[in-house]
């Protein structure tokens, strides 16, 4: 069992931003004083995290937060992905594209049409990576290390007819 974790103590000028703060019209900067100053009265993560409907970890992450540093912890940072860049080195990428240049019927799947999930899962089977990623790191790798941005797939509507591209042009036949 991990030990309680608390913030540390408050000062005076803390502890008024931090009331003031209980009443922001942004949720988060609401829900992480609200934590701080459970905290402070020295209730247990577990305890907060049910009073206030959220996880144990996201309590001991902002009290974490908050321990170094300070009122910046009622902003939030950013959402996005830390690192992409190691899944695929340039020699996967490329291979990542040799793949994308077959059906997907060749590994198996019930459709013609690639999905970034799709080809994060074909990736992994076939072993270029070692571990499973999200279709955002494979948008990302084509786009960072192969210069292509991926675009939704379009259907072509073709005829076996010989004089289908002069009837789909307009054409106008004698007669």
């Amino acid at each position: 069992m991990r030990p309680p974790i608390f913030v540390r103590s408050l000062s005076d000028t803390e502890k008024e931003q931090l009331e003031t703060a209980l009443r922001s019209k942004d949720a988060f900067v609401m829900r992480r004083a609200q934590i701080i100053l459970a905290s402070e009265r020295s209730e247990r993560a577990s305890r907060i995290a049910r009073s206030l409907g959220c996880g144990s970890q996201t309590v001991r992450d902002a009290i974490h937060d908050f321990n170094e540093r300070g009122l910046d912890a009622l902003v939030a940072g950013s959402s996005r992905p830390k690192r992409t860049r190691d899944a695929f080195d340039h020699q996967r990428a490329e291979a990542l594209r040799e793949i994308l240049h077959r059906s997907p019927r060749e590994f198996g799947r019930d459709t013609s049409l690639w999905t970034l999930e799709m080809a994060a899962q074909v990736s992994f089977e076939e072993g270029l990576i070692q571990r499973r990623v999200s279709g955002e790191t494979i948008r990302a790798t084509l786009a960072r290390l192969l210069g292509v941005k991926w675009q939704r797939a379009k259907r072509w509507i073709t005829s076996p007819d010989p004089l289908y591209e002069r009837k789909k042009g307009g054409a106008r036949f004698p007669g």
